[in-house]
């Protein structure tokens, strides 16, 4: 059976507001929470971006739910033995009860060092000898690693949880589908694409675990909810490899110029009818996800999670 979590979103919500929802999305009835690893928010009208292994250090004091990243960049900004090191902690803090996803990331939050931003196939070499790297650290033992891309010299965890941190690989592709079944512990991707997990299955994912978000926008005035999406997330729906190369929330605000309302309204679930929120969430399940993870869009996050936990997540269950 799906089951269904919470989407926490670091673009939107400052650190002690993020702990909350994770409060509420418990006492709502989700079984698991995301939390997004961003430098930058896509825009400056989302106007957050904390530090994220922080938050889950408070999630870990706040909550009892498994949490994972989605997605965490092991490749440009932070070097890989780092976030085995801050992966191997989050584990430990939450008891075990801790998934690292990663995926090849974004120039908005990994060209702040100065460095080149390097070619989609390239980003995808350099994850395979990153999560190669942070596996080798997970065991304990000293490492040291001369590749392509990085090197380690005599590095060890000390701090590690009893058994190693899954690592799920995120997709958008065929080619990443097949990446994720090859090196990864399960698949993440945001769309309901039932190929893509068959894709991934038929690659080697076998019974790996698929999971799966998206974003929705409730409200009681359903043309205030699309005027809310637009506003935070017009960036959502620009198309093709923009979304990994445009460099800072300015540029994404000059690109999302070109996203229409309509656009917007089409592709997210807005407003305060439970059949639509209830079909989005189907779509994915029928797909075939294992987990599929909502989030809000906005402020008013009590009202969502009172109305997911009275009139969606009791019905999706059955």
């Amino acid at each position: 059976m799906t089951q269904f979590g919470y989407f926490l979103s670091c673009e939107e919500h400052s650190p002690n507001a993020l702990v909350e929802q994770a409060r509420m999305a418990e006492q709502a009835g989700f079984t698991a929470l995301w939390i997004s690893d961003h430098y930058h928010p896509w825009n400056d009208e989302q106007g957050q971006s904390p530090f994220v292994w922080s938050v889950i250090g408070a999630l870990s004091e706040a909550v009892s739910l498994p949490v994972e990243t989605a997605v965490t960049c092991p490749l440009v900004r932070t070097h890989p033995a780092v976030i085995a090191q801050a992966a191997a902690t989050a584990a430990v803090q939450l008891g075990g009860r801790f998934r690292l996803g990663v995926g090849t990331g974004e120039a908005l939050n990994e060209h702040i060092l100065g460095g080149p931003w390097p070619e989609a196939p390239v980003r995808l070499e350099m994850l395979e000898e990153a999560l190669q790297i942070i596996r080798q650290l997970f065991t304990g033992e000293q490492v040291s690693h001369r590749g392509t891309h990085y090197t380690v010299e005599n590095a060890r965890l000390y701090t590690r949880p009893e058994e190693p941190v899954p690592i799920d690989v995120s997709a958008f592709g065929p080619h990443a589908a097949e990446a994720a079944a090859r090196i990864g512990d399960g698949l993440i991707t945001m769309m309901p694409d039932g190929d893509m997990i068959e894709r991934f299955r038929r690659s080697g994912g076998g019974t790996k675990p698929a999971y799966g978000g998206l974003k929705v926008c409730w409200g009681p005035d359903k043309d205030e909810a699309v005027r809310t999406a637009h506003r935070l997330w017009a960036n959502e729906q620009l198309p093709g490899e923009l979304p990994q190369i445009l460099p800072t929330p300015r540029h994404f605000e000059q690109a999302s110029e070109l996203v229409t309302q309509e656009q917007v309204e089409r592709a997210v679930c807005c407003g305060d009818d439970p059949d639509a929120h209830i079909e989005a969430l189907t779509a994915y399940a029928e797909a075939g996800f294992d987990t599929v993870y909502v989030n809000q869009i906005g402020q008013d996050q009590q009202g969502f999670f009172d109305f997911y936990r009275t009139k969606v997540l009791p019905r999706v269950r059955h």
